[in-house]
């Protein structure tokens, strides 16, 4: 393996966890119990839990030794799946993956989507063509988020403006309510579904995400990767928070009767200046991000 590897997840038969047991005692795990799962084995360079459904899952610094030795003592190998592109991923197969939408755009509201993948969904998914919302015309959209709420577990996050101001106001930092946003989004699939491994695309201190997650979320191991849309469940994400965006400037621009453009460009300015002449400068704080320079050149 040409990369480093911190995670290991595999899908084992039940009957192997004593074997599998033994030999990691041999490499000089300690074993101990572990809630919802049969044990968990410690070394200074790992921690691996044989969990209760026959999910086997290692974790450490580099733990691609240890893994490789496991699959050749049992005779299993891991699955890997390709990515949006049809590269080679070494995420595993089963993964939920975050994205947003929204954080740019002066209208509208910010919102995080998280999607479930698995070796059957992921199948359906690239037949579809699901790829970053950026490379996916707006007319299309709405027709691959309903395939994909179809055929995965998920959840949107939609922070609408008003409420978007609320929490800026106290946070100071657009990293902290993302976190916050896509931290949530992960909890919500946890508390219906198992999963060990979440991914997003990276946007600030990998710890934000971290810190941010609950009681479910603790134990899953979470990745940031500049460009993370690569991955399939990543794509869909972006679709999901995509399609979410824009039902959100249409509802924007029908109760205001007026088109309201994306983005935060002299169109966005001139909409800006038209909602607030017609209503006020304070009916924008429902409207729009106020924290954006385009609300103090009004």
């Amino acid at each position: 393996m040409g990369w480093v590897m911190n995670f290991y997840s595999n899908k084992l038969d039940k009957s192997v966890q004593e074997r599998l047991r033994n030999f990691l005692e041999q490499d000089g795990a300690v074993i101990s119990a572990q809630q919802n799962a049969i044990w968990r084995a410690r070394t200074p360079k790992y921690s691996a839990i044989f969990y209760n459904t026959g999910k086997f899952l290692i974790q450490g610094a580099d733990v691609s030794d240890i893994s490789q030795k496991v699959e050749k003592f049992l005779g299993v190998s891991s699955k890997i799946i390709p990515d949006a592109a049809g590269t080679a991923s070494d995420i595993p197969v089963k993964h939920i993956g975050t994205d947003e939408s929204g954080k740019g755009d002066f209208f509208g509201p910010l919102v995080v989507a998280a999607v479930m993948v698995d070796e059957n969904s992921v199948q359906i998914l690239q037949k579809a063509g699901v790829k970053d919302c950026k490379t996916v015309d707006d007319k299309n959209i709405n027709k691959l988020a309903a395939l994909i709420k179809n055929n995965c577990a998920f959840s949107v996050v939609t922070i609408n403006p008003a409420k978007y101001n609320e929490l800026y106001a106290k946070l100071k930092n657009l990293n902290l309510l993302l976190a916050w946003g896509h931290a949530r989004a992960i909890e919500n699939i946890l508390e219906k579904h198992e999963c060990d491994y979440a991914l997003s695309d990276k946007f600030g201190d990998e710890k934000l995400i971290k810190n941010a997650l609950l009681k479910n979320g603790k134990n899953i191991h979470l990745e940031q990767k500049c460009k993370a849309e690569s991955d399939i469940a990543v794509a869909a994400a972006s679709i999901l928070a995509r399609a979410h965006f824009l039902s959100g400037i249409r509802e924007i621009s029908t109760k205001y009767g007026v088109e309201v453009p994306k983005g935060a460009s002299d169109k966005v300015l001139q909409t800006a200046k038209l909602i607030s002449s017609k209503y006020s400068k304070n009916e924008l704080k429902n409207a729009a991000k106020i924290h954006f320079k385009t609300y103090q050149q009004i």
